[in-house]
């Protein structure tokens, strides 16, 4: 796999879990939250198993259903286009 990819997907994945942890801080304190379409966004862009991770561990946005299904469907498209690019 190329470095450059592996590096950005580390880095997404990191990002996402990140951005989670800060959006659930901020809710706990009752602050300005990040967009949902920002979270989301994070599982289409290579970060779904980032965001999953950080569902599930900071508890955050499990009982939305727009998470609940929108975030594995990211990863999946994530791995698929994956997939195609590796195969090239």
């Amino acid at each position: 796999m190329n470095t450059y990819l592996q590096f950005y997907l580390i880095f997404i994945n990191v990002l996402a879990v990140i951005i989670y942890y800060v959006d659930k801080k901020k809710a706990i304190a009752k602050k300005w939250r990040i967009k949902e379409s920002v979270l989301i966004s994070l599982s289409f862009l290579g970060g779904g198993i980032g965001s999953l991770i950080a569902m599930n561990v900071f508890h955050h946005k499990t009982q939305k259903f727009k998470f609940k299904v929108l975030v594995p469907l990211g990863l999946i498209l994530s791995i698929i286009i994956l997939y195609f690019i590796l195969k090239t």
